[in-house]
């Protein structure tokens, strides 16, 4: 018996174990970069939203809300 043929039956089970893990990864990875670049942009949106209000003149707290009782 060769080398490869006994090492073949190993390989041939590792394969779809070591393809799901890199799978799993890559999929891992892109999730991660997209909620990095989600929070960056809202951080910037944040930003831009506290500016646009500093060069009103509004303040950042609201006195009234919208959830109390009307008379």
């Amino acid at each position: 018996m060769s080398v490869v043929q006994s090492i073949w039956p190993y390989v041939a089970a590792l394969l779809p174990t070591i393809g799901l893990a890199y799978l799993f990864w890559v999929i891992m990875k892109h999730i991660l970069e997209g909620d990095r670049r989600e929070r960056a942009a809202q951080r910037e949106w944040e930003r831009s939203l506290d500016a646009q209000k500093a060069a009103t003149g509004e303040s950042g707290s609201e006195q009234e809300s919208d959830d109390s009782p009307q008379q």
